[in-house]
């Protein structure tokens, strides 16, 4: 799969909470969770488990950074 998104991770899903429209999906990537709010239909047709090996793609127009 190729994404014009620059900023790609490797990592494990480690959880998936399914709600009525919505999942909320977390990707260990490294030791940092990545969480994701992505569609029921899209866990479903991409047949998301725990422990896949999934790829996590950032395309934002803002990041925040704080100290």
């Amino acid at each position: 799969m190729k994404l014009s998104a620059r900023n790609q991770f490797q990592g494990t899903v480690t959880t998936i909470t399914e709600g009525q429209a919505m999942a909320e999906v977390v990707v260990k990537v490294g030791n940092l969770d990545v969480v994701a709010a992505i569609t029921e239909g899209s866990v479903k047709n991409m047949g998301l488990k725990v422990n896949d090996q999934v790829t996590v793609a950032v395309k934002a127009t803002e990041v925040m950074i704080g100290k």
